[in-house]
């Protein structure tokens, strides 16, 4: 379902019209609004243009009611309200005919006086408002089909309001904004509004981040490489499958957490796994998919060099070689340097530590060997060299500096402090994920 709703009025009524929009005005900010250009003029006369989005329509005469009818046949607005002249039906600009035949071709509510345009406000008003955040460039697929599926899937049910990643752009910076939108229409708002986000983890990443703390769902359609938060979440990688998902309205309020104030839904990584990451280059993960990070972690196996680690825990102070500290928030089984505890518990308000102090390329292939058992199983490993805990807080210094990655994203920072926000995050997914 389209956020647009168009507004006509026959010459006579509309003063009429422009006082049953003064009535509904807070609603009718969460919504574009199209319409000629008399009543265009007389909302921006009464209105606050920074509160709502106008678009003008030529002149009736001028074919204004046949480009409304055009955008109508095309499935861009979600209701029209047109308050008509009776006397004047069959004859008066806007043309009621037209308008009426294409909102009966395309399935379009139309109120014709106040009343009727109360109600079908009402009705609207309760269907959800989803803010789609969508990177074109995610993932492999042609992103046009992409969209086009989703929304086929999404808006019978929900009014989807789309914004595209920018290069230019940090979609965390984007998501800030339409959730400040949304914040600010609260009154209004009945509860019912949702962010969306399509691409790969690292803009499920950013959108995630922005959203932490606001009780704002989060809805999650997978398109990237990994896609490792929603497999941990057990959210469907399938685009059908995800949107489906999200329609069945079941919410999963999970951790997130921070890592020096940077956002962390997923993992981050000091040395091993972050070399991993490095190395797994875009043209790569392209071309091979999942089997990139395989390939550039056999790679950073042969270059890995131990270092010191300094930890700090619940304030206690400890030292240890190692070559790999992985924190964990959201990691599937595939993370594997994430499951030395054998699963990664996203609720618990707590973080999950697995660091390697293998000090040779045999022992660090034994370790990988019984991480990817532990995941498989599900029951912790046993080695030596590898240690596992769970803490809401953890310091940590190397000597030399590690590079760390963050959900993805290389960084350069020592010392690194992880902090886990119990419950900050509510995301749509499946009910056995609970």
């Amino acid at each position: 379902m389209p956020s647009t709703l168009a507004l006509l009025a026959h010459p006579t009524q509309v003063d009429t019209l422009l006082d049953w929009l003064s009535k509904h005005r807070g609603v009718l900010t969460h919504f574009q609004i199209m319409a000629p250009l008399d009543m265009a003029q007389g909302i921006e006369q009464g209105w606050d243009l920074n509160t709502i989005e106008l678009v003008t329509l030529r002149d009736p005469v001028q074919g204004g009611d046949i480009e409304l009818a055009a955008h109508i046949l095309a499935g861009n607005v979600a209701g029209v309200i047109f308050f008509t002249d009776p006397g004047a039906i069959a004859t008066a600009f806007p043309s009621f005919t037209l308008v009426l035949r294409a909102c009966q071709i395309q399935g379009t509510p139309i109120a014709l006086n106040d009343i009727s345009a109360t109600l079908l406000m009402r009705g609207i008003v309760e269907s959800q408002i989803a803010y789609l955040i969508f990177n074109p460039v995610a993932g492999q697929g042609n992103p046009n089909t992409d969209l086009a599926l989703i929304k086929e899937v999404l808006e019978p049910q929900i009014m989807v309001n789309v914004t595209m990643t920018k290069p230019d752009l940090d979609p965390a910076d984007q998501a800030r904004e339409i959730i400040d939108h949304i914040l600010s229409k609260n009154e209004h708002d009945m509860g019912r509004s949702l962010i969306i986000a399509s691409g790969g983890d690292g803009t499920v990443s950013a959108v995630a981040g922005a959203t932490m703390g606001t009780g704002i769902p989060l809805g999650v359609i997978p398109r990237g490489t990994a896609n490792a938060f929603s497999v941990g979440l057990g959210i469907p990688t399938n685009l059908r499958a995800a949107c489906e998902t999200i329609l069945a309205g079941n919410t999963h309020v999970i951790d997130a957490a921070r890592c020096n104030d940077i956002p962390m839904i997923l993992l981050a990584g000091v040395g091993f796994e972050a070399g991993m990451v490095d190395g797994a280059s875009r043209q790569l993960k392209n071309e091979l998919g999942n089997l990139a990070y395989v390939l550039s972690g056999v790679r950073q196996l042969a270059a890995a060099a131990p270092f010191t680690a300094t930890l700090e825990i619940e304030g206690e102070v400890s030292t240890v070689t190692t070559n790999a500290i992985t924190v964990a928030n959201v990691a599937p089984p595939t993370s594997v340097l994430a499951q030395g505890l054998g699963e990664v518990i996203p609720d618990d308000g707590l973080l999950e530590v697995t660091i390697s102090t293998s000090t040779t390329r045999l022992q660090g292939i034994n370790a990988l060997a019984s991480l990817m058992a532990a995941a498989a199983w599900g029951n912790p490993t046993q080695r030596d060299d590898i240690t596992c805990l769970r803490t809401n807080r953890l310091k940590i210094t190397t000597d030399p500096p590690q590079k760390l990655v963050i959900d993805g994203e290389i960084i350069e920072a020592n010392p690194v402090l992880f902090e886990c926000l119990p419950q900050a995050l509510t995301v749509f997914a499946p009910l056995e994920t609970v």
